[in-house]
């Protein structure tokens, strides 16, 4: 797991947890706790995807310089 995946891990737990002692409601700590894990899961994959398409692009199509 890279740093980034366990720094993001990290947040979903915190901002929860940080939200429960400052007195937030029960429902608003899980809407806030969901979407925050759909932003995260939703960024890892396209950071995952970027990566994948940088590691293969030569150049433009055909892989002939322009």
């Amino acid at each position: 797991m890279s740093a980034a995946a366990r720094w993001a891990a990290f947040g979903c737990v915190l901002v929860p947890v940080v939200l429960v002692v400052y007195g937030a409601s029960a429902g608003g700590v899980f809407w806030v706790a969901a979407v925050l894990a759909a932003v995260t899961g939703l960024c890892r994959l396209l950071l995952r995807r970027s990566e994948r398409g940088a590691a293969g692009v030569d150049g433009p199509a055909g892989g002939h310089p322009a």
